[in-house]
């Protein structure tokens, strides 16, 4: 399971180290693609086929399911890391999240997001996010 908060700043080149605790469950190999709420989404190779399942098995007649199966797949690079476990975060992506310098990458369970730090703290922010809120409306989804 992939769990933690994390900070690592990009080099250079784009650069970004996967920290040791992750890079374990999510392998040398794996799926990056724009995520929701203004960050990345990471998925291991078998996350990620779960995944295209999933979107393979939405409607193509649905103008919804299309957009949201074109958002994910059109965004999406295969990455590998290095010797020196740092991977290489495409531009357009880096782009899309507004990743600069420094990097929050999180677990989330079946897959890692990487989050501009300055947009972590924002959306972290207490005025932002009610725990109390959000846990009753889990209630709808059993939890």
């Amino acid at each position: 399971m992939l769990i933690g908060e994390f900070e690592h700043s990009l080099d250079v080149k784009g650069r970004l180290i996967m920290p040791a605790k992750l890079r374990d469950s999510i392998g040398d190999s794996f799926v990056v693609t724009k995520g929701l709420d203004g960050c990345l989404f990471a998925f291991s190779k078998s996350e990620w086929a779960n995944f295209e399942e999933k979107l393979k098995s939405l409607p193509l007649s649905n103008k919804n399911s299309r957009e949201f199966t074109r958002f994910f797949l059109s965004g999406a690079t295969e990455c590998e890391i290095d010797k020196q476990g740092r991977f290489l975060i495409p531009n357009n992506l880096r782009e899309v999240a507004g990743l600069t310098k420094e990097v929050v990458i999180i677990g989330v369970g079946t897959r890692i997001e990487f989050w501009d730090k300055q947009k972590w703290n924002n959306y972290n922010n207490d005025e932002n996010i009610s725990v109390e809120d959000i846990a009753e409306n889990m209630t709808m989804l059993g939890i």
